[in-house]
C-alpha cells in the first residue's frame, strides 16, 4: 500500500521525524545536491526509496529497508529519499504516493517501478532480478555504461532496446490466425509511427517481449500493430488513440490494459496474467529416484508429503489430504515448485533424511536441493498451517536445516497407489478338523 500525498486515515501525521537513516546504515540518504552524482551519473544499479516521514507505511517498512541495504552492500546501492522535504526530486521521477521503490537501472532517466511484495527477502530479489538482467543488456551489446542506451531505434511498434526480435509484427493478414485461434495470451500494442508516446513506449516494450517470453516459455507473447497501416483490425477493436493496448486471451472479449508502461510494469501484468491462466503444478507419487531426483533439480523448491499407511485412512482419507496439497499448490502456483508425496514407511531413507520420523504422519518438508536445505511443517496439515509455513518460506522465515547425508537420499521403486482403500494380507486358513479336542484341554491344564 502507499500514502496518498493528500493524506489518508492510514498515514496520519505519527511523528515528525526529520529522517529514517543515519550515517552508520548502508542506506544513503539522496537530496538534490547528490542526486544526479551518486545515482545519475553512476554504472551502479541503484534501489531507491522515495518516503515521507509522517507516512505510517513509510515507518514500517524501514526495518526491511536497512536490511536490504545490508543484504546487497557492494552488489546493489540502496538509497532513500525524503520526498516530503524534497518536493522537487518526488515531482521529477512523477512521485505521487509513498513509500514508492524506484530501480534505476541503465536509463538512469527512466528508472522503473518495484512492484513486488515489500518484505526483505523480495525486495532482495527483485534487485537481483533487475542487476541480472542489466548484465545480460550489457552482454549482448543493449546496454551501455550511459544513459543513451535503448534510446536507439525509430517507428513505434512497441519494439526496440537494440532488439525487435521478440515482439510480434502483427496485420489485417497474421492477426487472427495468430492471435484469436492460438493457444497463447497476447498484450498487442496498436501505435501510429508519428505518435510521440508510442516512441517512449517502444523499448520498455521490446524488452517487456524478451522478458515475458523467457519467463513463461513463450506462453505469453507480445504483438504490435500500425494501426495507420493495418486499419482493419485496429477498427475491428475500436482503437482510437494511440498506444492503445489490449489483452487477449482464447474463448474471452479482449481488454483494455490499464496497468503502467515500465517494462517491469508491462512483465509484472504478464506474469500474473499466466499465473492465472495455468493449471496447478501436477502432484505427483514418489515412485523412483528419477521423479524424485528432476522434480526437486527442475524447481526451486519440492514440496514432500508423506501420508499415513492406507490401511490407517483408506481412500477417502488419503483423498481428503492429496485435495489439501491441490489447493495449496493452486495457491502457490505462481511460485513454480515442485508437488510430490509418499506413503509413510514406503521411503525410509527419504523419511530420516528429513528427520520427519519424530513429527509421525501425515508430515511435509520442502527441500531446496541446490542448497541441500530443508524445512519442515512444525504446525497442522491443514490449509492454515500449510499456507502459513509456506507464506514464511516464501519471504525468507523459518528455521532450515541440512537433508541428511548432504544429498537426495535413495528412493525405492515402489507400484502407485491404484486409489482404493487398502486390504489386509490374506492369512491362510487353519483347518482344525483333525485337532482333538480333549487333547487341547488337557495342555491347557
Amino acid at each position: 500500500m502507499k500514502c496518498l500525498l493528500a493524506g489518508t486515515v492510514a498515514c496520519t501525521l505519527l511523528l515528525a521525524a526529520q529522517g529514517f537513516y543515519s550515517s552508520t546504515d548502508d542506506v544513503v540518504e539522496l537530496n538534490p545536491s547528490n542526486f544526479n552524482r551518486e545515482v545519475v551519473q553512476s554504472d551502479s544499479l541503484w534501489l531507491i526509496e522515495f518516503y515521507a516521514p509522517w507516512c505510517g507505511h513509510c515507518q514500517r517498512l524501514t526495518a526491511d529497508w536497512k536490511k536490504v541495504a545490508t543484504a546487497l552492500k557492494g552488489v546493489v546501492k540502496v538509497g532513500a529519499v525524503d520526498a516530503d522535504q524534497h518536493k522537487s526530486l518526488g515531482s521529477q521521477y512523477g512521485i505521487r504516493g509513498f513509500p514508492t521503490l524506484k530501480v534505476f537501472g541503465v536509463n538512469k532517466n527512466k528508472p522503473e517501478d518495484y512492484q513486488g511484495a515489500r518484505s526483505t527477502q523480495a525486495i532482495v530479489d527483485g534487485a537481483m532480478n533487475a542487476l541480472r538482467s542489466l548484465v545480460k543488456d550489457r552482454m549482448s551489446g543493449k546496454a551501455g555504461g550511459s544513459d543513451q542506451s535503448r534510446q536507439s531505434g525509430s517507428g513505434g511498434g512497441g519494439s526496440g532496446g537494440g532488439s525487435k526480435k521478440d515482439v510480434v509484427e502483427l496485420t489485417d493478414d497474421n492477426s487472427d490466425n495468430l492471435v484469436l485461434n492460438g493457444e497463447e495470451v497476447w498484450l498487442v500494442e496498436f501505435f501510429a509511427p508519428w505518435c510521440g508516446h508510442c516512441k517512449n513506449l517502444e523499448p520498455e516494450w521490446a524488452a517487456a517481449a524478451t522478458d515475458v517470453k523467457e519467463q513463461t516459455k513463450g506462453k505469453i507473447r507480445l504483438g504490435a500493430v500500425d494501426a495507420t497501416v493495418h486499419q482493419g483490425v485496429a477498427s475491428r477493436y475500436g482503437v482510437r488513440g494511440f498506444p492503445t493496448i489490449k489483452i487477449f486471451q482464447k474463448g474471452e472479449e479482449p481488454a483494455d490494459y490499464e496497468g503502467g508502461r515500465s517494462r517491469s510494469e508491462i512483465v509484472a501484468r504478464a506474469l500474473d496474467l499466466f499465473s492465472s491462466n495455468s493449471p496447478p503444478p501436477e502432484l505427483l507419487e514418489i515412485l523412483n529416484q528419477d521423479l524424485l531426483k528432476k522434480t526437486c533439480e527442475d524447481y526451486q523448491l519440492c514440496i514432500i508429503s508423506v501420508l499415513p499407511h492406507i490401511l490407517d485412512t483408506g481412500a477417502s482419507g488419503r483423498n481428503a489430504y492429496l485435495e489439501v496439497m491441490m489447493k495449496m499448490a493452486e495457491k502457490y502456483k505462481k511460485k513454480m515448485w515442485g508437488w510430490l508425496w509418499t506413503e509413510g514407511g514406503a521411503q525410509m531413507d527419504l523419511e530420516s533424511s528429513l528427520g520427519i520420523g519424530g513429527f509421525g504422519y501425515p508430515a511435509m518438508a520442502a527441500i531446496n536441493a541446490r542448497k541441500m536445505k530443508f524445512a519442515l511443517l512444525k504446525g497442522s496439515f491443514s490449509e492454515t498451517g500449510i499456507h502459513e509455513f509456506l507464506r514464511d518460506l516464501s519471504v525468507g522465515r523459518g528455521s532450515t536445516a541440512t537433508v541428511g547425508g548432504g544429498a537426495l537420499p535413495k528412493i525405492y521403486t515402489v507400484e502407485a497407489w491404484n486409489g482404493k482403500d487398502g486390504e489386509l494380507p490374506v492369512e491362510d486358513d487353519i483347518d482344525l478338523s483333525d485337532v482333538e479336542l480333549d487333547d487341547l484341554e488337557k495342555d491347557e491344564l
